[in-house]
């Protein structure tokens, strides 16, 4: 008699049960080594969802920095954590903490003077083809230099934000993209102690466009140029309570090299911004030039 697919099945089913008994020896070890976050990363399943989550251009969205004021160079440093809210990657939100420190305006040390601390919150939501809205709510807290030598502190301004963003991205062949955005905001002023300063809030208006082309599928590397015009009115407290004409106030012009942190759920943006501040005595030296550094943790659903 002829036992050979008894044996063939036998041996399948024992092969089975081994593998079987090994992964679930295996999950304790884990439930003890490990917290919970890091056993999730040893699924394939997980893992295949952070590779598609940073081959998703909007996670290459670079955090821009702020406005820091007379200076002639400036540095910008952020460390952000993105996070998926639903299972096709429609919306997300993005919680950053970032500081900036900049030159005095006699020299080009891009990080001898504390210019601004920023925490930051904004929840994404890709509601059509293309098509992209946000909210957010931010705090900045920004050191006031005196405005002649030897350029010390004299106070602190805090300021609260909210804006609403939306963005509609056209698809220029394979590997180009132009996103063109359109920015609100509203903004209170404080100083140190939650007192009034001499300007009590603003409406600000930002326009921006962004040029993007994927330079190679390996760690999904893209380079992106940008222009973004802002434009506002103030209501001030002093020297008499009124509002200033609405018109534009700064252009902004960056250029950024992105990239994917290989086997990692990190993504990096390494780019240069020029800030052309209207009437300021920077803009007559070519305006403010940020390095501008930005590390994104990007977290599963």
């Amino acid at each position: 008699m002829d036992k050979g697919p008894t044996l063939a099945t036998t041996n399948h089913h024992f092969t089975v049960s081994l593998n079987i008994q090994l992964y679930l020896m295996t999950e304790q070890i884990l439930n003890i080594r490990f917290n919970r976050f890091y056993r999730m990363l040893r699924t394939g399943k997980i893992i295949t969802g952070i590779f598609l989550l940073s081959l998703c251009g909007s996670l290459h969205a670079q955090i821009s920095p702020p406005g820091l004021g007379e200076a002639n160079s400036a540095f910008w440093s952020a460390f952000g954590v993105r996070r998926q809210l639903d299972s096709l990657g429609k919306k997300q939100t993005l919680s950053y903490i970032a500081l900036g420190r900049k030159s005095s305006p006699d020299d080009y040390n891009l990080v001898s003077k504390q210019a601004i601390v920023v925490l930051n919150h904004e929840v994404y939501h890709s509601f059509a083809p293309n098509q992209q809205y946000s909210y957010a709510l931010s705090y900045r807290r920004q050191p006031k230099y005196e405005s002649s030598e030897p350029y010390e502190k004299e106070a602190t301004e805090q300021e609260f934000r909210i804006y609403g963003r939306y963005a509609y991205t056209f698809k220029l062949g394979k590997r180009w993209k132009l996103k063109n955005t359109v920015r609100q905001e509203f903004r209170k002023f404080f100083d140190a102690g939650f007192r009034e300063v001499e300007e009590n809030f603003q409406l600000r208006t930002r326009i921006k466009s962004q040029l993007t082309y994927n330079l190679s599928p390996k760690n999904n590397q893209k380079l992106a140029l940008s222009a973004e015009g802002l434009f506002s009115t103030s209501y001030l407290n002093e020297p008499e309570q009124k509002w200033t004409p609405f018109g534009y106030r700064e252009m902004r012009i960056g250029a950024y090299y992105m990239f994917s942190i290989p086997h990692s759920p990190f993504s990096v943006d390494i780019g240069y911004v020029n800030d052309l501040i209207r009437g300021s005595r920077s803009v007559k030296k070519g305006g403010v030039h940020y390095l501008a550094v930005d590390v994104i943790w990007n977290l599963p659903l």
